[in-house]
């Protein structure tokens, strides 16, 4: 029903831009995205104020970060994952910067995401980039500088090699995927600096482990992560 539904509202706000992008529904805030019900149907974690968050146990043992959020619970055939599929597979980059901007309000908000010098958005393959023609995680980030004011490093954390879809595989074969996958190709620009890692989806982690594993290999750099939802295994 709900995919129905979203079908119906794609179609609404590609004529009626005024129309909710998340149920259809007219919008008495000509300036947001989303009617009232929908961002109150927002399943917002909190994680960025919680010290040993979800994300951040995702990560435990495999590399060290600062800290970690995901704005929301991601859960199969609700608001969160249509929101995230208009970003990646419809073109809709307004959804992915306001849902950006949520994600730059609450680290804002708790204080544990400080003294960042760059956010890093997950990088694409050049050849996948081009085929969509935008990276979603480019997007996200341009929500969060738009509210943090710190900026966004593109063009330098590079993705090396194609990799198959994770969507299908185990933790285990994630990780021989895109193990070895991620370069830096000027390391002195990072070098001493706090760099905060975006994605749009956490699900094993293993694609951020491995970017961040390129990273932290430059001198006196440290990593926190960012990412749209939180999908649990």
């Amino acid at each position: 029903m709900f995919a129905v539904k979203n079908i119906f509202s794609n179609t609404l706000h590609l004529f009626y831009p005024h129309i909710c992008t998340g149920c259809g529904s007219d919008l008495i805030n000509k300036n947001s995205l989303l009617c009232f019900n929908c961002i109150n149907d927002l399943p917002h974690t909190n994680f960025a104020s919680y010290p040993g968050n979800p994300v951040e146990k995702v990560f435990t043992g495999r590399i060290p970060l600062k800290a970690a959020h995901s704005e929301f619970y991601f859960s199969k055939g609700q608001l969160v994952q249509h929101l995230i599929h208009l970003l990646k597979y419809k073109s809709n980059k307004e959804i992915g910067h306001y849902l950006g901007t949520m994600i730059g309000n609450s680290i804002l908000r708790s204080g544990r995401f400080t003294n960042l010098d760059y956010l890093v958005p997950l990088p694409l393959y050049p050849d996948k980039e081009f085929k969509r023609g935008y990276n979603q995680a480019e997007v996200i980030c341009n929500g969060i500088a738009e509210v943090t004011q710190i900026p966004v490093l593109i063009k330098n954390v590079i993705r090396q090699r194609a990799t198959e879809t994770q969507t299908r595989k185990h933790r285990a074969e994630r990780w021989q995927n895109v193990d070895g996958s991620f370069c830096i190709l000027k390391p002195q620009v990072l070098t001493g600096k706090n760099i905060l890692l975006v994605d749009d989806v956490i699900t094993t982690g293993a694609t951020l482990e491995a970017c961040g594993q390129a990273i932290l290999k430059i001198p006196g750099t440290s990593i926190s992560l960012a990412a749209l939802a939180h999908a649990s295994k």
